[in-house]
Parts: C-alpha cells; structure tokens; sequence
C-alpha cells in the first residue's frame, strides 16, 4: 500500500480517553483508540474474519479485543495477541493539532 498523505479525520473530543471511534482515512476503515490520553490508529477490521474492531472492546494494555471471536491486537504494533486471528493488522501513525486528529502513514503493521 502507498504512503498516503495526512488528513484530518476526527476532533481529539470525539474519542475521549477509554473510546474507540471509527473513522474514513481516505476510503479505509481506521479505529482510532484513547488511551490515557494517547491516541492510537489501526485497520478496524480484524484480520481473522474482518469484524469491526470499534465494536470491540478496549483493553488497559493496550490492545483491543475483536467482538466476534476474541481475538487481541495490540495498538502501537498491530500485532495479533491472541487466536484465531495470526496475521497483524494496519498502523497509521497519528498527530494530534489543535484539538484534531491527523492521520498519516503507509497503512503496514509494524512487524
């Protein structure tokens, strides 16, 4: 996938910390997770069978649960914690300015 350029995608007020937000970044589905105050971006399709990672559940490592199956992955890597799901899912990277979420980045998990 190509590097995209960055694009406004959300206010920092729409994902407050502990939520997940699901969000455009040009056509593909991004989650973008609270925590603590960090925010992180990631596919928001599981890479088992492609549920929706923003109906999951945040957890306070880091990671977000699948709601389907209960697959883990974590939020800075993309990693798959926990089967079924074995192959990582997208990062992006974030930038937050004035008060709003900038997304930006090749889309790759970090392997």
């Amino acid at each position: 996938m190509d590097i995209k350029e960055e694009l406004r995608v959300a206010k920092l007020a729409d994902v407050p910390p502990g939520e997940l937000l699901s969000v455009d970044y040009d056509g593909v589905p991004v989650l973008l997770a609270n925590v603590g105050g960090t925010v992180y971006a990631v596919r928001d399709e599981c890479s088992h069978e492609e549920a929706p990672l923003s109906e999951g559940e945040l957890e306070d490592d880091n990671s977000v649960t699948c709601p389907w199956h209960f697959s883990r992955f974590c939020l800075r890597t993309g990693a798959a914690l926990d089967a079924p799901a074995e192959d990582p899912i997208d990062t992006y990277t974030v930038r937050v300015e004035d008060g709003e979420i900038l997304l930006s980045g090749s889309g790759g998990a970090v392997r």
